[in-house]
């Protein structure tokens, strides 16, 4: 939970890759024991995240060299060698008994259905697959994946927003119409405060927060004055921020 009276946290929050918000604002926050199954980039990645925010990981895959690597860099509580199309290994490893898994392996399509199946069938109330395509993404749906990611597609619609806005310095997408964007402060708003620019009756859009690397302001009273170079969190309509 991120203290929002605690500019470091505040500030570090809006930082987040926005891949791994969009992914872990899905998982259960009530859940403190993940497996993750698949080792590769991605699924390190999300072992890693999921550790250092304090949650007990179980790391899998069939590869050993991946299980010892992940044992050596510290990446998640625990790591095993298994074979995930397997029933009788997966319920040996006791993961049939965790309320969240994911399956990472994404360029496996076969093993990734099968594990995906295995899963659902095995009791495991929560499964996040990824894919690596869109047919890849209905198969997965179909066998009972709770929640499918694209990393690959979000991390280019990402890259085509950093090329064609770059006055957004990230984005957080709530849905397909609204976000959250962290935009830097533009010349034409220096020195002049909140109340003055009307951002809310000219653009439609909130201030969530503004500041810069050493100081944050959350909810910033209307007048609060801007500094250009300084960045705002603003939250409205896809179609009112590309405005702005």
């Amino acid at each position: 939970m991120v203290d929002k009276n605690n500019p470091a946290q505040a500030k570090s929050f809006f930082n987040l890759d926005l891949g791994g918000i969009k992914f872990l604002q899905n998982l259960r926050k009530d859940t403190r024991q993940f497996a993750v199954i698949g080792l590769g980039r991605f699924g390190r990645a999300v072992c890693q995240t999921l550790y250092n925010m304090g949650y007990e990981v179980l790391g899998a895959d069939v590869e050993e060299k991946l299980v010892a690597q992940a044992l050596t860099d510290k990446i998640a509580t625990s790591a095993i060698r298994l074979d995930s199309t397997e029933v009788s290994a997966l319920k040996e490893a006791g993961i049939f008994e965790l309320d969240t898994v994911i399956v990472a392996i994404g360029n496996y399509l076969e093993e990734s259905i099968v594990t995906t199946l295995n899963l659902k069938e095995g009791g495991v109330k929560y499964v996040v697959a990824k894919a690596s395509s869109e047919t890849h993404g209905k198969l997965l749906k179909k066998v009972g994946a709770d929640l499918v990611v694209y990393p690959e597609y979000d991390a280019g619609r990402e890259l085509a927003y950093t090329l064609t806005k770059p006055g957004i310095l990230d984005r957080f997408e709530l849905d397909p119409d609204h976000s959250i964007v962290e935009i830097q402060v533009p010349e034409e708003f220096d020195g002049k405060t909140l109340a003055e620019i009307k951002l809310r009756t000219r653009y439609g859009l909130n201030v969530l927060a503004v500041g810069n690397e050493e100081k944050l302001t959350i909810n910033p009273p209307p007048q609060y004055v801007l500094t250009k170079g300084h960045y705002m969190v603003v939250i409205g309509s896809n179609k009112d921020i590309n405005r702005l």
